[in-house]
């Protein structure tokens, strides 16, 4: 091989300590001052530059730092500000943007592409004289020219990638002519830096129907190129598709190109490659935790060097993993070696791209692995003999659904969660530090179970939750309990904001050992007379929100975690649950993003859900959560997971997936969100009844559950009591209007 170029496109922003997280925290409780923050802000950083440069990097990406979220930070610089948030100025606009204020609702939420990532969305209702103002940008930029020099290149949001995440209420190509003099403003000030050149990230090209943006891109990138700077086409998470014969055309010195997902290298061989275009080769997967295999990565190498002028990359930002592996010195010492997360991966970079005997270390270390993370063939064999009637409930829904729990007319439930308080925590640390005993630990969690059934049944709910205080992470608490299973100390990654999440890594194969909730659960019961639900974590969030193994299909992973569901459900049952709640927050976003993939994934995705619950009584209501997340274009699927009642996000997206659901004629339960539990605003009971009134539009009232979007862990009780009291008073106001006499 030979010796080559490396560059990053993205790096953690959280800070190695999770510094971002507590300025924040610190910030919003009035206990610092913006300058506070915002140093804390300079500092990750640093941190992070610094870490880039003392790899070695040739091309550092800077300018993907942020606050709070990436898209929020170019929808404010290119003055995309919605009405609502005219009255703000500079932070208190951004995080009124953020997150809400004073009644105000925030931009909405969604998932970035197929990544656990969650992005605001902009709003572009209306278009005037754009004022953009990028002095935060430049800011960033020029701290990391101090530190880098010429090595240092700016990142920037592509055009097209913007104005294809966001709400457009005009044309998108009109969003695009006032986008571009803007962009001319920010290279203008880019060229009296003399950077080498501008990453232009445009992950919206990967996504299955870009091609039909073709004229957008064109558009854009014919007047982007006039600016005469060198511009790298950044792309990531798929390969480029139909669009590969256009796309390597466009006026550009340099494509990044993800090599760790989809066909791209396919693609070259059957079009090849322009001689006069750079080839970042993103052959370092920038979203798993796992070091480089030689054998696999050494011959693409090999192969691209002979087509292209070649640049080692990771496959995307890493953003998407934590920051080094080697603080997890608990984990067993074959299964540390071959862990990469973002410190590791910048040496890769520099191994990679020099060769030879520096890749030799990785090759040794998957050896050891390999005979250390033997599997078990009993689990393999269950597999084997599952048959099509494993998949199934026996009972069609309408026979079922006369047997289970009666309620009145929009029946009050929440997802599951409840405030995670300082007092929880400290109790767990206490537990996790030896300071208490378990017996004490489960006497606190029940002392919280009793208060929170307590408060549920004095607001006048009518199924109960007991509040998951015994659980870090819906992941992670059922990870701790299933064999196969590791889990990192400091492996914090962004899933928004200030909102982060230590995703567990699945090393093996995967068994239940033990019951996992149903102490929780009897206990919970034992105090009221009302239905508690049982809550567990479906299969297909498990496997999309942990670390997995890249040798092992996905689909055989999560069989074998619907296969510990299937069991724990049997055991919730025979402990009395007549509602149990498999939530499924995850299973779009592990959606592939070429639609001719879809329905492989969708398959066993499903298969995987029914397997879990297929062994359910006829008289135990199947409740499942998905959140965050667009459902139109896989009805069939939704339809196909046969729940009895689905709770979804609804509060920041109106009423778009009630009207899909509607539409394809879903047939059972829906419990639409009236609460953002992402916001600190409480609803108003007149705002929960429109939204009632809304919702039987297009549902018949018997099919109108009535809950927040999401779990409350992340919210405080000052905030959840009069939000709940006001939910609970709406509905009854709803159920007197529906038995009014003529009504």
């Amino acid at each position: 091989m030979k010796v080559h170029q490396t560059q990053t496109i993205g790096f953690p922003r959280i800070g190695g300590e999770r510094q971002l997280k507590k300025a924040l925290e610190w910030y919003w409780n009035r206990k610092s001052q913006a300058a506070e923050l915002l140093a804390s802000f300079r500092e990750v950083q640093h941190g992070g530059i610094a870490a880039q440069r003392e790899a070695g990097v040739n091309w550092i990406g800077i300018g993907d730092a942020t606050l709070y979220d990436h898209v929020l930070d170019w929808t404010v610089r290119f003055g995309l500000i919605p009405a609502r948030f005219r009255g703000y100025e500079g932070l208190d606009r951004y995080f009124a943007m953020a997150r809400g204020t004073e009644g105000i609702p925030p931009l909405g939420l969604t998932k970035w592409y197929d990544t656990n990532y969650h992005y605001l969305v902009p709003e572009i209702d209306q278009l005037g004289e754009l004022e953009a103002n990028f002095a935060d940008y430049l800011e960033i930029l020029d701290l990391g020219r101090e530190q880098l020099g010429q090595r240092a290149v700016p990142i920037v949001l592509g055009p097209v990638t913007l104005l294809s995440l966001a709400r457009l209420g005009v044309p998108a190509e009109q969003v695009l002519e006032a986008l571009l003099p803007r962009y001319r403003e920010l290279f203008q000030e880019l060229a009296k830096r003399r950077v080498p050149e501008v990453q232009l990230h445009e992950p919206q090209l990967v996504v299955g129907g870009s091609p039909e943006l073709k004229p957008l891109y064109q558009r854009a990138y014919a007047a982007l190129a006039e600016g005469g700077l060198p511009l790298n086409l950044v792309t990531y998470f798929d390969d480029l598709g139909a669009a590969y014969p256009w796309a390597v055309e466009l006026p550009v010195s340099a494509l990044t190109l993800d090599f760790t997902r989809g066909e791209n290298l396919g693609l070259i061989r059957r079009h090849g490659w322009p001689k006069d275009k750079i080839l970042g080769a993103g052959v370092i997967d920038g979203r798993n935790i796992w070091r480089i295999r030689p054998a696999q990565v050494t011959p693409l190498v090999e192969e691209l060097e002979q087509v292209a002028d070649l640049r080692i990359s990771a496959s995307s930002s890493l953003q998407f993993v934590p920051y080094r592996a080697d603080r997890e010195t608990h984990l067993a010492p074959q299964l540390q070696a071959v862990l990469s997360f973002a410190g590791e991966k910048l040496n890769e970079l520099a191994a990679l791209a020099a060769g030879g005997a520096q890749l030799e270390p990785a090759s040794r270390a998957w050896e050891d692995f390999k005979s250390f993370a033997l599997g078990e063939p009993g689990i393999r064999a269950r597999l084997q003999e599952l048959r099509s009637n494993s998949y199934a409930r026996q009972t069609p829904y309408p026979e079922r659904r006369a047997k289970q729990i009666h309620l009145p007319p929009f029946p009050l439930t929440t997802i599951g969660s409840f405030p995670q308080t300082a007092e929880v925590r400290r109790l767990r640390n206490r537990l996790n530090r030896g300071e208490i005993s378990e017996e004490e630990y489960r006497a606190g969690v029940d002392a919280w179970i009793a208060y929170t059934i307590g408060t549920q049944e004095g607001l006048g709910l009518d199924v109960l939750v007991h509040g998951e205080f015994e659980r870090s992470d819906m992941v992670e608490f059922f990870a701790e309990k299933l064999t196969g299973f590791a889990f990192t100390k400091h492996g914090w990654v962004q899933s928004y904001g200030n909102r982060y999440v230590r995703p567990p890594i699945i090393w093996g194969d995967v068994r239940r050992t033990t019951a996992m909730t149903v102490r929780e659960f009897q206990k919970a019961q034992s105090f009221t007379q009302k239905p508690v639900k049982g809550m567990l974590t479906g299969p297909v969030t498990i496997l999309n929100w942990s670390f997995v193994r890249s040798d092992i299909p996905r689909s055989e992973v999560a069989f074998q975690l619907a296969l510990a569901l299937r069991e724990e459900i049997g055991d919730l049952e025979t402990a009395g649950a007549k509602v149990i709640q498999v939530d499924e927050p995850a299973l779009r976003e592990g959606l592939p993003l070429k639609p001719e993939r879809w329905a492989e994934y969708l398959d066993w995705a499903v298969d995987a859900f029914r397997l879990a619950t297929g062994g359910a009584r006829d008289e135990t209501q199947v409740h499942t959560h998905m959140c965050y997340a667009e459902f139109g274009d896989i009805m069939p699927a939704i339809d196909g997971l046969n729940a009895d009642v689905i709770l979804i996000e609804n509060a920041r997206s109106g009423d778009e997936t009630l009207q899909e659901l509607s539409s394809f004629g879903y047939s059972r339960e829906v419990g639409p969100g009236v609460y953002d539990v992402h916001s600190s605003n409480i609803p108003e009971v007149e705002q929960v009844k429109d939204k009632l009134r809304m919702f039987a539009k297009h549902f018949r009232p018997e099919q109108i559950w009535v809950n927040p979007d999401c779990g409350l862990k992340t919210r405080n009780w000052e905030e959840v009591l009069p939000s709940l009291g006001n939910i609970v008073e709406a509905v009854r106001q709803i159920r007197e209007e529906a038995s009014a006499p003529g009504s």
